[in-house]
């Protein structure tokens, strides 16, 4: 059995839209991102596409939704970027493969996730710089005596949603001291300006409760149910780039898990 897991910020998802109705009105969603998820979920289910994986013309999918061209285009876009689709010149755009589990576990950082469901992100830096004093499992996983650590409460359209601590070899901790941790898009930074090539993250999600102090910072009651965090993301050559630890405001987020079966 195979299983691949992504988080889904609940905003972004579209799943009362129906086929060939216009979603305008259907909720405060982006148009463009209602459009997005159901073509997602409507070629996950062997619709939209040909025998031969053609996804129908920006026209057709047009007049299939109700909406103009260019929210099409809008809604396709990011989908050629995370590899779902591949555009051929002169041929259309296909589906990159059948095999959901290929594309479902998109690695995504904060900024990243909350962009793509249409909000603003923002953060608030509680606690950064180096330290030795981490748990044994940081310095396990990240195979550092001493660490850099990033400590923040994240924000969708200002609303704090989630509280981020990271911890990073120093190395990288330094270069990323040097930055506006409040914008910056952390995996953009590690491939585009430090040169890294992320080659996968493992993921552990759990839940959790609330104590005093997450509470005064997300809003909520102590003991209010939490969803827990822990992210591992590795460069090609083995080397641990940042092990995350987060919690969230759970009625933000939504997890999708896409099982197969393996027959002998």
């Amino acid at each position: 059995m195979t299983a691949a897991a992504r988080l889904r910020y609940r905003k972004g998802m579209a799943d009362n839209m129906t086929t060939a109705q216009s979603p305008e009105g259907a909720s405060s969603t982006p148009l463009h991102i209602q459009v997005r998820e159901t073509i997602r979920r409507q070629v996950k289910a062997g619709e939209l596409i040909d025998k031969t994986g053609r996804l129908m013309t920006e026209a057709e999918l047009g007049k299939h939704f109700g909406v103009s061209r260019i929210t099409i285009r809008n809604a396709i876009k990011p989908l050629v970027d995370e590899g779902m689709f591949e555009r051929e010149r002169g041929r259309g755009t296909f589906l990159r493969t059948n095999q959901p589990e290929n594309w479902v576990g998109r690695l995504m950082g904060f900024s990243e996730t909350i962009k793509d469901a249409g909000y603003q992100p923002g953060a608030k830096v509680l606690l950064q710089g180096m330290t030795n004093r981490h748990d044994a499992d940081v310095r396990k996983q990240l195979r550092e005596r001493a660490v850099w650590q990033l400590k923040r409460v994240r924000f969708a359209d200002e609303i704090p949603i989630a509280i981020e601590h990271a911890f990073y070899p120093p190395d990288i901790g330094l270069e990323l001291d040097k930055r506006d941790l409040t914008s910056i898009v952390m995996y953009c930074v590690f491939e585009s300006e430090l040169g890294f090539d992320i080659k996968e993250a493992t993921q552990t999600i759990s839940a959790s409760l609330a104590d005093a102090t997450s509470a005064t910072l997300l809003g909520v009651k102590t003991g209010s149910p939490l969803l827990s965090i822990e992210r591992l993301t590795v460069n090609t050559d083995g080397r641990p780039l940042e092990l995350l630890r987060s919690i969230y405001l759970p009625g933000y987020f939504q997890l999708s898990i896409n099982l197969t079966r393996r027959h002998p």
